[in-house]
This record gives C-alpha cells, structure tokens and sequence, in this order.
C-alpha cells in the first residue's frame, strides 16, 4: 500500500511543477470522502493547477520569488532578533560540509541581505538538506509509512527548487523540519504535531500562488478582490515562517542560545497554529469570491492529499522512537554480549568438571563428613557467618571437598552460587581480577539483571565489579574460591576484599575460600570478624575416614583393572591406609603407579613396598626411577620445560622448544611424558603437573636434577628456540584469508594450523628472555646491534602482529613490546635497536584496533597511516597493498603524545605449567 501512495504523491508533484500542466481532472466522486488517507484513493485522478489564459501574467516562479521573499523580509521587520537567530543557524548550516570553520562563540550572521545572495544561499541550504534526509532515509530502513511521508514531502521540494529556484527561502525552514520529525527526541507534541501540519499542506500554500494567475485577473471588477487575496497568502506565508523559524531555533537552542545570550519566549504552539489555521481559512474566503470552481476543485484536492500526508508525518516520530527503542535493545544485547566476552576467562563450570574428572570422579562418601561437621552447619545456619575458611596441607583433599560442597548447595537450595579454582601454573588463573570476573560471570549467567553494574568495559578489571555487592537479588548468594594460596597476583587485596565484604553488616553475600597453611593468609583472615574457621589438621580422625573411603574405592578399580585375588587386594588396601596419613593426593599417585601396565600382578605388592610414605618422600623416590630410565635425559628435559613454562603447553608446542624431539611421532612424544614418573599428565594433547606439589618439589628440592644450569639458563633456551621456530614459520597471510577487511570473528585456524606448534612461543618468548636477563644476564648478546633479536624485528615483525591477532593475543603483543624495549634500553650500545624498538612500540599501539578487528589490515591501513619517517613502515615499504594507487596525506613522525591505553605496564608475577589434579 505504501509504494502506491508513494508513487501518487511523486507523480503529482511532477505534474503539479512541470513547466506545462495538464488540463484539470474531474472532481472525485461522493464515493471518496475528503478525509480519506491518500494512501487508499488510488484511482483518485491528480490535480493540476489551472491553466492561465492571459500571455501578459507574470510568470508563475517569479510570483512564487516575490510573494515568499516579501513574507520572509515582513517577518524580519516584525521579529529581527528571531530572524537574526534563525539566519545564525542557517549560517552554520552554510559551513557543514567544514565544522571546523565555525564555532558557536565565532558564529556570524552570513545570510546576505540581497535577494539574489539569499537566494543562492538558500538554494544550497535547501539542497544540503534534501541530501541529509536522503542519509537519513537509507540509515532509518523500517519506518515504512512515516519514513515514505517523509521522502513525499523531500519529493516536493526536489521538484519546486527545480521549477522555482529563486523561491528557495520557502524550502528551507521545510528542511530542517523533517530533521526536526525524524528526531526521537524532538519537543513538545503540541509543536511536533504544529511541523506536522505545516509540511503536510507545504504543496497547497505553494500553489496558493496559481490562484492569483487565474483567467479572472484579466477582470477589472477582481483587481480588488485580488489585491486582498495577494495581501492574505503574503500574510498565511509569513505566519508559515514564523513557526517554521521558531521551530528551528528551538530545535538548536542549545548552542543558539550561546550564540545570542538571548531567551525567546517560544510557548503557544497551539495558539501559534491556530493563527495559521485563520490565515488559510481567510484566503478560502477569498478564493471563493475570486476563483472559479475548477480553481477551488484543484485547492480542495490538494488538501485532501495534505490530510493524509500529516497524518503519516505525524507517525515519523513515534515510529523512530520506536525504532530507537528497537535499536536500544540490541545495542544493550549486544553489549551484554561484549561484556560477557570480557568477563570470561574460564568458564568455572568446565573448569570444576575438568578436575574431578581427572580424579576419576567425585565420590561423595570422601566429602559427606563436613556436610554434618558443627562447624559447616554453623556457617550455613547463621545469618551472621559469612565466612567459612577450610585450610590444610597440601594433597589433603581441600579443591574436592569444595566440589563436594558445590555439588550439595546447588542441589539443596535455591541460592545463587558462583565459584573459581585458582591456579598457579596458569597466569590467567592465578591474579584477583581473573578471580572476580570468574565469580561475577557465573552470578550473571543465572542473574542477567547484575550487569547493571559494570558501567564499562574498564570496570571487568577490578573490584568495581562488585560495585553490586549488596544488590537485593544477591540475598543468600555464595561464592566460592578455591585454592587462594595459589592467586599469585594481587592476593592481599583479593583478601582485604573478601574480609570486608564478609564483615559488613549490610553484607547479604557469603564466602566460602580455602587454602593453604601460609602465614600471610592467616595474618590476613586474622582480622575477619564473621569467620568460621575449619582446620583440616584438626579432624584428622574425619579425614583419615574419608581417605580410607577413598582408598577402598581406587583398591576396587584396581583389583578389578589387574585382577588381583583378595589377598592381594587386601594387602594393597592395608598398606595405602597404614601410609597414607591423610593425604589424598599420595593415595592418588600410588594407585596410577600400581596401574602402570608395565607393574605385573606379581610384582604388585614389591613395588607396592618400594612407595615411602609422605609426598616429599614419593617424588624423590619417582625422580630416582626416572634417572634409571633409558629416556632418563628426555624425560628430564621435558620436566625442565614444564616447570619453567607459564602456562600448560601442547605436544606439538613441547616438540617445538626441545630439539632432541623433532624427529619422534606423537606416540612416542606421549610415551616420554608418560615416562616422567607420575610428576605429568597428559590430558586432551596438553601437559599438566598432577599437582601444585609436584611442581613445586622439582623447582625446590629436585632443580639440580632437572635444572643443573639454573632455570635463567632454561628459559634462554626456551627464548632461542622460539625465536627459531618464529622466524621459520611466520609468513605473510598465514592463514590464507586474502582480503585485508577479512574480520577476525569470521576465522577459524585452517586444518592443519601453521601456527599451532608456535603459538605459546609467539605469546611468551619476550618473558622468556627477559627471565633469562633479568636472572643471569646471559642475554646481553641477543640485544646487540644485528644479534637476533635485531634480525627477527627487521624481518618478521609485522608477521608476529599478524599471527598474534590472529591467536587474540594482541594485548599481550603490546606488553611484550614493551617489555623489550625496556630491556633493550639498558643495552646502551644498541641504538640502532633501540630506535626501532621505539618505532615498533608507536606502531602497534598506533594500530592495535584495526590489526584487532582485521589481521591483515597490519599490511594496509597500519603501514600507509603510519608516519613516512616511521623505521616499520620503510622496513616493510614491500607489504603495502599495490592497489593503493593514492596514499593519504600523513606526518612525517609519531605524533608526540602518542600514548597507551593498556594501562601501566606492570609485571606481572610468571610461573609454569598446569596442574591437573586440585586436592
């Protein structure tokens, strides 16, 4: 139905405004009532305006020309401060296409006094105009009828500017006030509906004008009436502009009002109409003494299609406040959905699936002893306990005691719950912020009302996450952290946060943590008020029962596994318990010892016997098999990798950093690391400690078997081998994606993936030199002049970015960037490398969104934006698109305050490889 009115509308304004138009139509039928919408009449014929029989009539335009430039001068005369106003608009409007040539304070009157200026001046105002709608029009898709009333009325005035360009003056206010409809947040009704009104019945005053050219002005005894008719359109005309000119000043007051330091008083629309609606109706009175009937058939046609034109005009506002709406929800999906990206780190619930299936299940007969415990109860009764502290040694089973007691609060309450495992040997998970994005991300999954609070993407960074702490919806919530010995970065005001938001009396949130014995932790949860201590040591005689629970469970599977008779099984099982001594983890490794194929049934209880109590006592015993092993010196490579690495590396990333094992296939890489005592675990093609213990065991107790040169001289080697395999690998569009737009959330790591050997060498080779330097200095030659640090920045540089956007790593890329040239910078004679590290810092924090959202935009918009000066963009002139036949105009250097946005750079505490098994 739109479309056809559409095409009505514009075919009768194309006759209406033709130079020759035709004959008048019959008048419609009783059948097609005049408040009939428009958009329904569509064998309604078109009007067209009578045909003047007199050759000395002035030519219509000119009419139009002189009638509307007198109304417009009347009002300046009558209102010069309104005019003065409206003509200061209009004069910034002049310089749109170069806002920068105008201010507010500066604004001059430039609307020229002269006609003919005014004329041309108001001929680009009213095209630039038309142009703005038009960019409207293609952004505001949807809005059907209002929208489609819109481009009629943007029809009308394309058409009348052509036919009568030096009545241009009329066109204008109509212009800016379809802006002022198409704006969701435009004034009052009153005034919104007054716009309405004036644009819809535009093209009826327009040819009020062809009344005074009719066949009776050749009548002596009409001169009169025609002057009077002339004086009463001049009138209607000059009341027209007034409201159009209020209109506009009151849409732009806010910076109008700086200009002129003056206050209209801008009231009354509705009385302001009404004068407008008197004005019409006395050039009715006229027309009807001095026209003839066609003439008053052709008015009254023309105001049945501006009736239905208002109508549709009035629906434009509450359609875009509608769309507006529309618009407003997804932009608020959408940042929900971004804020949830920033949130995630891991996901807790994979993450608590992960461990106790590593543990081969949770066994709830090993945990159901603190559900009854006096001291758990309390907490959970208690209002006013807000704190429950489990802490033990390590192996005493704290991490699946904590899923036991998730498990059991998930089921038997409706409370919201959230939790995090900490780990050290994984960077992401082991600082507070990771702590509380984790925590809030869950609360949000099962409560979406909570992100509220994170007014911006900054806020996922900190405690201001928490901003909602006291949130009504949060009444009986509890969160969970696990393992706080092992948050690594920002633990102490990890603590101070928990003891005060467990302590305030407003508090409606609780805490459940666990850890380890450390002093520091102790010190700190010394001063919470609302705490209930649960000390492991001191139920030693329910933990020695839930570990026998524990070991009567493994002994079964393995007897069942190796088919031991009873007396073997029971013989089995009396040894784990007279040696155990409450340690879970011990059980655990024994038993994955007893399991190995290589320990026949008949030797099952002397190795049994050779497995000392205490984990001290079973690492070395494990350290010392491996020495005796034929891969003794593989094996203790790959344990000196795994304990110096800061984060669980792959296979294929292992093969990559020990030369020695380029040549092996994956069977026999997963054999090696299977050969390493039960020190590793391999789990999905990933290497894990099986524990924190075990980790901790070779660095302290072990590290002149595994690390006989220091772990500074490891992590050069790491470095070198890195640096390597980059430098062999990284080439130009990696991944094969073609076109430098093509968008990083469309690519998915082609089958095999190039970069799937390099990836954690990409990321970390920087922090491995600077380990290497910073506890030995051993790197001092890798930082000269043409060493080959030197070497891989001039050659691969912009490859690395590539390949670091496209692992999502370049916010990592910029603080490896900044590390080296803080380490290059106490190499003095390096200038040369200095000097490019400077340059190279400029570039990605120049380009980092764009490499971000494009990978291979580091090839396009970063080098040709970049400075000509700049030491990258000459080093890689080569990578530039050659369809880039005209390069934009840039400055020669960086531009001085060129600074990053990633925050300070702060170094943040590294250690190894993952653990596995969290008891």
């Amino acid at each position: 139905m739109a479309p056809r009115w559409f095409e009505k509308v514009e075919c009768k304004a194309k006759k209406l405004l033709s130079p020759s138009a035709p004959s008048p139509s019959p008048s419609p039928t009783p059948s097609q009532p005049a408040s009939e919408p428009a958009a329904r009449r569509t064998s309604q014929p078109t009007p067209s305006p009578p045909t003047s029989t007199d050759s000395e009539t002035s030519p219509l335009p000119n009419l139009q020309e002189r009638l509307w430039n007198q109304a417009y001068d009347d009002l300046k005369a009558s209102e010069p401060k309104l005019v003065e106003a409206y003509e200061k608009i209009l004069s910034v409007g002049l310089h749109r296409k170069d806002p920068s040539s105008v201010t507010c304070e500066s604004t001059e009157n430039e609307i020229e006094g002269a006609r003919e200026t005014r004329c041309r001046q108001m001929q680009q105002l009213v095209r630039d105009g038309l142009d703005r709608t038009q960019k409207a029009a293609s952004i505001k898709r949807g809005i059907d009828e209002g929208l489609q009333a819109v481009q009629a009325v943007r029809g009308i005035v394309d058409k009348a500017i052509q036919a009568a360009p030096e009545a241009a003056i009329a066109w204008v206010g109509v212009c800016l006030g379809l802006e002022i409809l198409s704006n969701p947040v435009t004034e009052a009704r009153y005034n919104r509906n007054g716009i309405a009104y004036v644009l819809s019945r535009m093209e009826w005053y327009w040819n009020l004008v062809s009344l005074l050219l009719d066949e009776n002005k050749a009548e002596q005894s009409s001169a009169g009436l025609r002057v009077q008719l002339e004086k009463h359109v001049v009138q209607l005309y000059e009341k027209l502009l007034s409201y159009q000119v209020k209109s506009v000043w009151l849409y732009h007051r806010n910076w109008a009002a700086v200009v002129l330091r003056d206050v209209f008083r801008l009231d009354d629309w509705a009385g302001q109409l009404d004068d407008i609606q008197k004005a019409e109706a006395a050039v009715r009175t006229d027309s009807d003494q001095y026209n003839t009937e066609q003439s008053k058939i052709y008015l009254r046609r023309l105001t049945d299609t501006a009736s239905a034109l208002e109508m549709n005009l009035q629906d434009i506002h509450s359609a875009i406040k509608d769309q507006t709406r529309q618009q407003e929800k997804r932009y608020q999906d959408a940042k929900y959905e971004k804020c949830m990206q920033d949130l995630h780190v891991i996901d807790p619930r994979k993450d608590k699936k992960r461990i106790q299936d590593t543990k081969g299940g949770l066994l709830r007969d090993s945990y159901r002893w603190i559900l009854d415990h006096a001291k758990f109860q309390q907490f959970r009764d208690d209002p006013q306990s807000r704190l429950l502290w489990i802490k033990g040694d390590p192996g005493k089973g704290k991490t699946m005691l904590l899923c036991g007691i998730i498990d059991e609060l998930e089921e038997g309450s409706n409370c919201l719950l959230s939790y995090f495992f900490c780990q050290a040997t994984e960077t992401q998970l082991s600082n507070a912020a990771s702590v509380l994005r984790g925590l809030i991300y869950l609360l949000i999954i099962q409560q979406p009302s909570l992100i509220s609070y994170l007014r911006s993407k900054h806020d996922v960074t900190g405690e201001k996450l928490f901003q909602g702490i006291n949130d009504p919806t949060l009444k009986g919530a509890v969160l969970v952290v696990d393992a706080l010995d092992e948050c690594i970065t920002d633990r102490p005001q990890l603590l101070d946060f928990i003891i005060q938001s467990s302590s305030t009396p407003s508090s409606r949130v609780k805490w459940i943590i666990s850890s380890r014995n450390w002093p520091d932790i102790e010190d700190k949860l010394d001063s919470a008020k609302q705490k209930v201590r649960l000390p492991l040591e001191l139920n030693k005689d329910s933990i020695s029962k839930a570990v026998n629970t524990y070991i009567g469970y493994k002994v079964d599977r393995l007897a069942c596994h190796k088919k031991y008779d009873k007396e073997t099984r029971d013989a089995v099982e009396n040894y784990l318990t007279s040696n155990a001594n409450g340690t879970f983890l011990w059980v655990a490794l024994v038993c994955q010892e007893l399991a190995d194929p290589k320990v026949r049934k008949r030797h099952t209880l002397n190795t049994l016997k050779s497995f000392p109590p205490g984990l001290d006592s079973l690492y070395d015993r494990m350290i010392g098999h491996i020495g005796d092993s034929k891969d003794a010196g593989l094996c203790k490579e790959v344990l000196a990798i795994a304990s110096v690495v800061y984060r669980p590396i792959t296979l294929d990333e292992l093969k990559v950093l020990i030369e020695s094992l380029e040549d092996l296939d994956q069977d026999d890489l997963e054999e090696i690391v299977r050969s390493c005592g039960s020190f590793l675990t391999l789990r999905e093609g990933v290497i894990y400690f099986v524990h924190q213990s075990a980790k901790d065991f070779l660095l302290h107790k072990a590290s002149d078997q595994i690390l006989p040169s220091g772990a500074a001289h490891q992590h050069h080697a790491i470095f070198a081998r890195s640096l390597e395999a980059l430098s062999e690998t990284l080439e130009r569009d990696i991944y094969e994606l073609g076109t430098p737009g093509f968008p990083i959330d469309q690519i998915s790591p082609p089958d095999p993936d190039p970069l799937a050997s390099i990836r954690y060498s990409c990321v970390f080779w920087v922090d491995h030199l600077d380990d290497s330097e910073r506890q030995a200095k051993i790197s001092d030659k890798d930082l000269e002049e043409g060493g080959i640090v030197h070497d891989f920045l001039r050659k691969k540089y912009l490859y690395w970015l590539e390949s670091l956007s496209l692992l999502r790593s370049m916010s990592e890329g910029v603080k490896e960037v900044q590390k080296l040239e803080t380490l290059v910078q106490k190499t003095k004679e390096a200038r040369q490398l200095t000097e490019l590290l400077r340059d190279a810092r400029r570039f990605i924090l120049s380009h980092k969104r764009a490499i971000e959202i494009a990978p291979l935009q580091v090839y396009a918009s970063a080098l040709v934006f970049s400075p000509t000066r700049s030491l990258i963009r000459e080093l890689f002139e080569k990578e530039e698109p050659n369809w880039i036949t005209l390069k934009p105009s840039v400055e020669s250097d960086w531009n001085a305050c060129l600074q990053t946005l990633e925050g300070h750079l702060a170094r943040s505490p590294r250690t190894g490889g993952g653990t596995a098994n969290r008891t």
